[in-house]
């Protein structure tokens, strides 16, 4: 059981069985850009505003087996990689978060609290069990396409490791650009298509899009002058067309938030270019840490409530980030690994925690 030690500090920062008053922002948001040249890129953030989650990236190559937790256990279903993959993991190696594969499938998690319900553990059936944290790691290692993957979890039952955690649900895309949310409701899985690309956390994706209808009235540009009365009313400036988009950090509102912001982005010529404007674009879902912590209470160490941002090029296979330490993007390029050959890795994203300020000499 050693080398899953830190599984219990992961409960408190995946905002598992507190009280809401002390609840900290266990938030995402992702986004999905395509370039003129065909190019799908995925991008999200990653939120967590009591403590520092050891995030590292992990690189696994075919042929790498692992062995996923149950409830009191170790001992749940294994598996071995067909493909080899790149994920950025949370708290420990085994939990990855966000990954891409060589196939160009992009996988991810995104907290889910109050709405999913998986179904309850059979210790019967442990060898077909998979924990939900691990969910995104054997499907980047066992699928290639959005079929692969609704048709591999069908096989397996999709369990949480202790009953006091919150539920996540999961979005995938493969290299065509087919998008899907997995959401698992009364103990069965139910799979959405996102044509529109956005995802957050709760409430249900249904619920998100229904939601969407409250926003009809905003549109790009500026609103035009009108007469009310005797009095002529005109825009103070630029961008009041959407006048009206929420600008909290609530899941809702970034939910709309991000598919106004992802609509009216214009279209990059390459894939390069949408990654740098993903990033760009994220920005507006940065949340401070301060915000989470009423007067009074102890604000933690860390510099952002969102501890990194990544994005996903699925045509060109890599995989950016960048974190609340460091703002600089990061590549990882899986074209150049050699997965039949490179061994199993798990490195933190950052070297260290704090990045010197670069001097500009103007002499």
């Amino acid at each position: 059981m050693k080398r899953f030690s830190f599984f219990f500090r992961l409960l408190p920062a995946l905002a598992l069985a507190l009280p809401l008053t002390t609840q900290r922002s266990a938030a995402c948001t992702g986004i999905t850009l395509t370039a003129a040249d065909g190019t799908h890129v995925l991008a999200r953030t990653i939120e967590w505003a009591g403590s520092d989650l050891n995030s590292r990236y992990v690189v696994v190559p075919r042929g790498h087996r692992q062995q996923s937790l149950v409830p009191g256990g170790t001992d749940g279903m294994s598996f071995t990689s067909r493909y080899g993959y790149v994920g950025l993991a949370v708290e420990q190696k085994e939990f990855i978060a966000e990954g891409l594969n060589e196939a160009g499938l992009s996988a991810g998690l995104f907290y889910f609290p109050g709405y999913g319900q998986y179904e309850e553990y059979d210790a019967a059936a442990k060898d077909k069990s998979i924990a939900d944290l691990q969910l995104v790691a054997w499907l980047l290692g066992q699928c290639a396409t959005v079929d692969e993957v609704k048709a591999a979890v069908a096989g397996v039952h999709v369990v949480a490791i202790d009953p006091r955690a919150s539920t996540v649900h999961w979005r995938f895309c493969d290299r065509t650009g087919r998008q899907v949310v997995l959401e698992i409701i009364g103990g069965r899985p139910r799979f959405f298509e996102n044509e529109l690309g956005v995802l957050t956390n709760a409430p249900g994706f249904e619920w998100q899009l229904t939601n969407l209808n409250n926003y009809v009235n905003l549109r790009a540009g500026s609103a035009a002058p009108q007469q009310l009365g005797a009095r002529s009313l005109a825009a103070f400036g630029a961008g009041s067309g959407m006048l009206g988009l929420p600008g909290d950090v609530t899941p809702p509102s970034r939910f709309v938030r991000a598919a106004f912001v992802q609509a009216t982005a214009p279209r990059q010529a390459t894939g390069e270019d949408a990654v740098l404007q993903a990033f760009q674009l994220l920005n507006a879902f940065d949340i401070p840490t301060g915000i989470e912590f009423a007067p009074g209470e102890e604000v933690p160490a860390i510099p952002s409530g969102t501890q990194w941002t990544s994005a996903a090029d699925l045509t060109h296979l890599r995989l950016y980030y960048r974190t609340m330490y460091n703002s600089a993007i990061r590549c990882i390029d899986l074209g150049s690994i050699r997965f039949d050959r490179v061994a199993y890795r798990a490195l933190p994203l950052d070297d260290v925690k704090r990045q010197p300020v670069t001097v500009v000499d103007v002499r």
